[in-house]
């Protein structure tokens, strides 16, 4: 809970810029148990949410890092760590709705039909203002295919720049 306040200073500076949707305190509050937080020096540098939609779905939600650690590595590290989580609970699929599908191409996901969550649509979308105007695009992480191929996940969640832990 402590980290509540800092994840919605940084959740909603993206947010006034269009790039993320807005989070209240009491949502975050609410969720703030699918979060894991990058600390450096006890201070939220970055954060981001894994949501269960089901028992092989999840999302990967209101992923950020503050604006002077961009391009540090640090949501690549933060996305592979919320992948590894993912694989940890056993679940098939990580999926994203994204104004920077280019970042996730980056971690290996893959674009994908927005149909393919239709509990993501009647749970969230209907009720998001940007629904008759979205401009988010569907990325996927095939968790299934990345076992068949591979033992191991990305390893930008092995590896964490600029940060002390993930929590």
């Amino acid at each position: 809970m402590r980290d509540v306040p800092a994840l919605f200073r940084l959740i909603n500076f993206y947010a006034e810029q269009r790039l993320l949707l807005p989070r209240s305190l009491a949502d975050l509050c609410e969720s703030v148990e699918d979060f894991f937080v990058g600390a450096e020096r006890g201070r939220v540098v970055a954060g981001g949410a894994l949501k269960l939609y089901d028992n092989d779905v999840a999302e990967i939600r209101s992923l950020c890092v503050e604006p002077g650690l961009k391009n540090s590595g640090l949501g690549r590290a933060l996305t592979g760590r919320l992948l590894s989580e993912a694989e940890r609970r056993g679940l098939k699929t990580v999926f994203a709705l994204t104004v920077a599908p280019e970042f996730f191409f980056k971690c290996r996901f893959q674009e994908a039909p927005r149909e393919n969550f239709p509990l993501k649509i009647w749970r969230d979308c209907l009720l998001c203002p940007k629904f008759f105007q979205c401009d988010e695009k569907t990325v996927a992480f095939d968790l299934t295919a990345e076992r068949a191929v591979n033992s191991t996940l990305p390893a930008e969640a092995a590896a964490v720049p600029a940060v002390s832990a993930f929590r």
